[in-house]
């Protein structure tokens, strides 16, 4: 049973091809793969970075490389060494073209894998209503109680308001949504997404996942609350979403400390749910042994 959490809690970093890893990352709304990872599959190169860099250059001379590169993103993905590097990435659509100009006889069987993988995203684009069963599928498997999953998941539709607004008010560099996050996060708890991970001895981890319901209702009225000031006040500079944030943030703040005094707790908890789950697990496969 641990095995298969552990499987479904590494699914969201990566993927894989013939024993090969391939890494991938959600980033709006769909998959984007580590291209120096194709690279190296399908040309088992031993220097895959380098293949890469002389193919954009190949690109750009003979095929007009330039529109097909604009749509490629650099996407922070994790190293053999544990930490997170800018690193180029590309949806499916853009995996398939830069496919077809690498010679190997590898490139059709890793279409035809590439289109099973992302036709779990195309089922959810027609009834989007799978991705929330998935997610959902996803914690429960994990451990995590029904009340909470029922927070997160609005946790996670509230998450896209902000995001959407700031895209449409030409927030576009994934630096300045870290930014905007972060001045929401500092307002609404004191702390940076980074700090509060610390301060719950988190490393790689989701942090809202080991948030605590509280915690979670916080960070929704803080997000919640961006987003409505930024269509109201029209936000459109960059300074002007990033006083929204503050603004918002600071909406959740006060009432957040309006809370603890009320109730003499704090909301701000060091809970993480790595040791909960992990003992969850243990009891479930000692129960699971005795029958």
């Amino acid at each position: 049973m641990v095995d298969h959490k552990r499987q479904i809690q590494s699914q969201d970093k990566l993927v894989v091809f013939e024993d090969k890893k391939i890494r991938r990352i959600f980033h709006k709304s769909e998959w984007h793969f580590s291209i120096i990872d194709i690279v190296e599959v399908l040309t088992e190169s031993p220097n895959p970075r380098r293949y890469w860099s002389n193919l954009k250059i190949q690109l750009a001379d003979n095929e007009g490389f330039v529109q097909l590169y604009s749509k490629t993103v650099q996407l922070k993905l994790e190293s053999s060494d544990g930490k997170k590097y800018l690193t180029d990435t590309a949806n499916t659509e853009t995996v398939f073209r830069i496919i077809q100009s690498i010679p190997s006889p590898k490139a059709e069987p890793f279409k035809r894998w590439l289109a099973k993988v992302g036709y779990e995203r195309i089922q959810e684009i027609e009834d989007p209503e799978l991705a929330t069963q998935r997610t959902r599928a996803i914690y429960k498997a994990k451990g995590y109680s029904e009340e909470w999953i029922e927070k997160r998941m609005r946790g996670i539709a509230i998450r896209e308001e902000p995001t959407d607004e700031w895209d449409k008010r030409g927030i576009k560099l994934q630096r300045e949504y870290a930014i905007l996050t972060a001045e929401i996060s500092k307002a609404t708890f004191g702390m940076t997404p980074s700090e509060y991970k610390e301060h719950k001895r988190l490393k790689h981890e989701n942090l809202r996942d080991h948030m605590t319901d509280l915690e979670l209702i916080f960070s929704m009225l803080g997000e919640a609350a961006t987003k409505e000031i930024a269509v109201n006040q029209d936000a459109q500079s960059f300074d002007e979403n990033k006083a929204a944030a503050k603004t918002g943030g600071r909406i959740a703040g006060d009432a957040r400390k309006e809370l603890e005094l009320e109730s003499g707790k704090p909301v701000i908890s060091k809970t993480n749910f790595i040791d909960q789950l992990k003992d969850a697990s243990i009891e479930q496969h000692i129960l699971e042994s005795d029958e």
